[in-house]
């Protein structure tokens, strides 16, 4: 595959996220920069780009997201924490 700035690359998936544009613009800061790229693009895309915006979900919610697993929910949860705000209930 080729991304839209041109990067090649072989995906076994039918997600098309480019692993060169990800890497580029992974953030340096926030908890999305703690996040593997698929958890992070599942995140931008539902646009939950701050624990404020995250602690609107339950746990649940976030891991019907295409791209985010069980083992993202520790560093979520930590995030929110530090900001001392959690997932919602049910």
């Amino acid at each position: 595959m080729v991304c839209e700035h041109g990067h090649k690359y072989y995906k076994s998936s039918v997600c098309p996220s480019c692993p060169t544009c990800n890497k580029e613009n992974k953030p340096k800061a926030s908890f999305l920069s703690k996040l593997s790229s698929p958890a992070r693009n599942a995140l931008i895309q539902k646009e939950v780009d701050t624990v404020q915006k995250l602690s609107k979900y339950t746990e649940k919610e976030i891991l019907n997201f295409h791209g985010i697993g069980p083992a993202s929910l520790p560093i979520m949860r930590a995030s929110l924490e530090e900001e001392g705000l959690s997932f919602m209930d049910k």
